[in-house]
């Protein structure tokens, strides 16, 4: 007799089949004639520029994950749908509210400048532009200098 953790072995094992089955069998249906077209690092149509390790901008994963987040809540919808008529005015109530936190997210994201593309582009603060220019500099070559006062009490100390 098998325990519960039998079970879940038998099932994993035959998850692990499966899987391995699918890969073998596509392994063997699937054409094999490589081209240097196919064999190129992207197959989207555009010929790669530069290393393939270069830095991308970050907007695509945070629009891919604002896709995703947006399309999973409008996943939740669908049930809702369904069994709207049966909860009556709750579900209505809920699925407002829903949909509602959803508006305001995508009012936040809209404010926030997270759906642009292209953003303008930052001012970074330069050094010369914090440091007042009224202050006279010294030349790079010249020496330092005590000030007066300091001047005067280090020849009196002697």
């Amino acid at each position: 007799m098998l325990t519960e953790f039998g079970k879940a072995l038998i099932f994993i094992i035959l998850g692990l089949v499966f899987v391995a089955m699918g890969l073998l069998v596509a392994k063997l249906l699937r054409p094999k004639n490589p081209t240097t077209e196919k064999l190129l690092p992207y197959e989207c149509g555009e010929d790669p520029i530069g290393p393939q390790w270069m830095k991308f901008n970050i907007r695509f994963y945070v629009v891919a994950l604002i896709f995703i987040l947006f399309d999973v809540e409008l996943v939740v919808l669908f049930p809702w749908a369904v069994v709207f008529q049966k909860l009556g005015m709750f579900a209505y109530a809920a699925g407002a509210l829903f949909i509602l936190i959803l508006f305001l997210a995508d009012f936040y994201l809209w404010a926030k400048g997270d759906l642009e593309w292209i953003r303008p582009q930052q001012r970074i603060p330069r050094l010369d532009a914090i440091v007042d220019r009224a202050v006279p500099r010294k030349p790079s070559g010249a020496a330092e200098q005590p000030p007066p006062a300091a001047a005067s009490a280090a020849t009196q100390t002697d």
